[in-house]
């Protein structure tokens, strides 16, 4: 990966968007507020129902593209964002969430700091019911030693801290479209497999728990050729990267097929447990799922439901 000056790097902000006409003004207005200026912001509408394209209009900045068409899942919309995009670097931002002022400044100094990572990304915010509280995230700047290993406890990245050089997506390919959950970690997964991973603990972002359409309480079968699984083969020849690349994507289809199971996939969370089984370190996660598979489905969800609620309340009291 070739180096950029100061002058050559340029950031296009990446807005997927479907039915957040209550909160994409203010993430795009996080986006134009940056003290170091994006290219543009690429908004990419994806046949939503609500207002959000006309409230996206009335910004009225020369800066926000809006790009509409038809439904076809966060990938497909994120991936033609991508497309359209002019910058160097690709600037994730979720319509629902936030950027404070400082965000693309700090991840430019990593890039000047860090050339040739994959993926720069900061700390995040996260806007909870209860208010706003920090999230997990490591505290120490620049390149991430071992990314799987961190990510087992702690987010190093989520769509909206995330900055993709132009040139890692032309060479491992974007999204996998029609994966509609963990489609995200999908792409770290394979990013990480051949890039390092740069991370500042400067909390950059404001991820949101309290918006409306949340895409992770809606449920629709997955439509795609794409899986954690075919990220499985041996691919980092350090023994002790490739075990903890291997338990981190154990906890990833882990943790998806415990939300699919509770919603009624049973044949998905079956897979799973079987091909994940051998996860040394996320044990809990792999009893989870099987205690949800031996449920039936009709007292799946609400177990499932108070689970979350019970693990949220006891991490903030510090248990």
């Amino acid at each position: 990966m070739t180096n950029t000056t100061p002058q050559q790097r340029t950031y296009s902000v990446i807005v997927p968007l479907y039915n957040k006409e209550g909160e994409v003004e203010q993430a795009i207005r996080s986006a134009l507020a940056q003290t170091l200026q994006p290219l543009e912001v690429v908004v990419v509408d994806d046949g939503s129902t609500d207002c959000s394209a006309a409230v996206v209009e009335a910004i009225g900045s020369p800066l926000v593209r809006l790009i509409r068409q038809p439904n076809g899942g966060v990938c497909a919309a994120r991936n033609r964002a991508i497309a359209e995009a002019q910058g160097t670097h690709l600037a994730l931002l979720d319509a629902d969430d936030s950027w404070r002022a400082d965000h693309l400044a700090e991840i430019d100094r990593l890039v000047a700091e860090w050339p040739g990572c994959g993926i720069y990304s900061t700390a995040f915010e996260i806007v909870s019911p209860t208010g706003i509280v920090p999230a997990a995230c490591p505290s120490e700047r620049g390149v991430v030693g071992n990314f799987w290993r961190e990510s087992m406890s702690r987010f190093v990245v989520i769509p909206s801290t995330a900055v993709i050089p132009r040139s890692v997506i032309d060479t491992l390919g974007g999204f996998p479209e029609g994966m509609k959950m963990g489609e995200d970690q999908w792409l770290w997964i394979k990013i990480a497999s051949h890039y390092p991973i740069c991370y500042s603990p400067y909390r950059g972002a404001r991820y949101s728990m309290v918006a409306t359409n949340r895409s992770g309480a809606i449920y629709r079968p997955e439509q795609t050729a794409h899986s954690l699984d075919e990220l499985l083969p041996l691919v980092q020849s350090d023994a002790e990267q490739e075990y903890w690349r291997r338990e981190f994507i154990a906890k990833c289809a882990i943790g998806k097929a415990i939300t699919l199971t509770a919603k009624g996939d049973t044949a998905f969370g079956r897979s799973v447990a079987r091909t994940y089984g051998y996860t040394r370190h996320y044990r809990w996660g792999l009893c989870r799922l099987r205690l949800l598979l031996l449920l039936p489905r009709c007292l799946r969800p609400a177990a499932h439901q108070a689970y979350q609620w019970l693990s949220w309340h006891l991490a903030h009291k510090g248990l």
